[in-house]
């Protein structure tokens, strides 16, 4: 295994693929470098002078700012790189080029559910929403009725009945952009294919009103969807029992509901990292990216999100984006969260996490490029407001936080009907209805978790497999979840509690 990696030919810094001691000696091809200090694995090492003031690049591109000289061999870190970003080439459309789709005869198909609303979805839960925090008690209880073993052993078509419940839904305006935030998420939720039936349930006085949800998105009652509020049924008890009374009734109905042969072009996959390190941007995110290149070359919908983890390589999404206006819309959402953060009193540059740069992530600028590589390679096709219906194939943005409940709450919500998460440091994460498949950036944390993670990209590493073998197989895991085969994360239980809608504004 070699010792380090130098990323790009213009890379002024390497990655340390292995612990490297005082004293190790790098082999370039024009010279040697000897160590004077350690450098932890995954952590970059200067491959020649860098001083102070001048960029410090990685991926071809600049990462940040030497803070003090840096000698060849020095560990570049926090103690000697600023964050501080550079003017970007925008570069509107230049780098798009055709996509390579698969021929309609040649593409390939899942197993899933086909709704009466012609979408598919790739699990057959029930679902309870609340409008309202107030009404999250009496949701969890009725939940709770069906989860017990062999609470469903008549029912085996369905996957559960499951209570998202939330925060907000109260205590805000009655119009804006909060409101309108939580009423695309909730309406998202509630026309989501993955859920064979739905019920809603108030308390009857807050502000996120059922009967003005219902009426200003189309949502009409049936036997698979059903609404009211505790005030009006007579409070806890009696809601209760009201909404065990409909589950009961929707359960043969969903149970009636078979997989059937879907094509893979009515996929839409969430792509999310957490707990990032610097093999992500090596290993999990790029071949995460070539298995979205494979979807969206048989026709599918890949849904790139978390904002402020995009922010410093944004540049090229806009080069890449289909049209002037498309990149014009990115930019638009980058500048909004500029100002959010800054009326917060932090900036968007106030990035990574420690955990982060344990794993020898420095930057927020590094952080993103090695994020974007799970988008692909394919053009940017268009870009959503947080929870916006996803109406385009191919690779779109949707906007959102970087914290991965409250994103793919959102892709969730925008559609998404599969999640492929990407972790370095570990991730204890799952989100019914959605399975969501785990990839690790590294053979360590593989060991080390291996209950938790799905798919090594760790590999990729030790030349034992490409980023495209890799990506292929990621392809693969995605038709086989989508049609049925369950995910690690939904074995340990995992996805009752990630349902997290962006809360924007005062609570008041």
């Amino acid at each position: 295994m070699n010792q380090f990696l130098q990323l790009h030919r213009d890379d002024n810094v390497a990655i340390a693929l292995i612990p490297l001691s005082p004293g190790t000696s790098l082999s370039l091809s024009d010279r040697t470098i000897a160590l004077a200090r350690e450098i932890p694995v995954m952590h970059k090492v200067a491959l020649a002078r860098i001083a102070k003031g001048q960029e410090i690049i990685k991926y071809g591109q600049p990462i940040g700012t030497a803070t003090v000289d840096i000698e060849p061999g020095d560990h570049v870190h926090v103690h000697n790189c600023d964050a501080s970003i550079q003017a970007k080439d925008y570069g509107f459309c230049q780098n798009t080029k055709p996509t390579p789709w698969v021929a309609p005869e040649q593409r390939t198909s899942f197993m899933g559910y086909r709704r009466a609303n012609g979408k598919a979805g790739t699990r057959n839960f029930i679902g309870i929403l609340t409008s309202v925090n107030c009404s999250a008690t009496v949701a969890t209880h009725i939940a709770g009725q069906f989860s017990y073993p062999g609470a469903l052993a008549d029912f085996p078509n369905v996957d559960g009945v499951v209570a998202l419940t939330h925060e907000s839904g109260c205590g805000m305006r009655s119009s804006g952009e909060a409101y309108e935030l939580l009423e695309r998420t909730l309406v998202g939720y509630a026309n989501h294919p993955n859920f064979g039936g739905v019920l809603l349930i108030g308390l009857g006085c807050e502000t996120m009103q059922i009967q003005r949800l219902l009426e200003e998105n189309g949502l009409a009652e049936s036997p698979t969807f059903k609404a009211f509020t505790i005030q009006e049924s007579g409070g806890t008890r009696a809601s209760i029992e009201k909404g065990l009374a409909a589950i009961r009734d929707m359960l043969p109905i969903v149970n009636a509901q078979t997989r059937t042969s879907i094509p893979a072009s009515e996929l839409i996959l969430a792509v999310q990292c957490g707990g990032s390190d610097a093999f992500s941007g090596i290993t999990a995110n790029p071949a995460l990216g070539a298995a979205c290149d494979i979807l969206v070359a048989h026709g599918g919908t890949v849904i790139y999100s978390e904002t402020p983890e995009v922010y410093g390589a944004e540049h090229l999404l806009t080069q890449r984006s289909e049209t002037p206006e498309i990149a014009q819309k990115l930019l638009e959402r980058i500048h909004w969260w500029e100002d959010y953060t800054a009326k917060h009193g932090f900036e968007l540059d106030n990035n990574p996490s420690p955990g982060n740069k344990s794993g020898g992530l420095t930057t927020i600028v590094e952080k993103s490029l090695g994020a974007q590589a799970k988008a692909g390679t394919t053009n940017l096709r268009a870009v959503y407001l947080y929870a916006e219906p996803v109406k385009e194939k191919g690779l779109v943005f949707m906007d959102s936080p970087g914290f991965d409940p409250v994103s793919v709450t959102g892709q969730v919500a925008s559609g998404a009907n599969i999640v492929c998460f990407t972790t370095g440091r570990g991730s204890a994460f799952g989100f019914k209805p959605v399975p969501s498949i785990k990839l690790a950036s590294n053979n360590e944390l593989y060991a080390r978790m291996r209950d938790d993670i799905d798919i090594n990209c760790g590999e990729i590493i030790t030349q034992k497999m490409s980023v495209e073998e890799c990506g292929k197989q990621i392809f693969a895991r995605i038709l086989a979840v989508a049609s049925g085969e369950k995910t690690l994360s939904e074995d340990l239980g995992y996805g009752h509690n990630e349902f997290n809608p962006w809360k924007l504004g005062a609570t008041v």
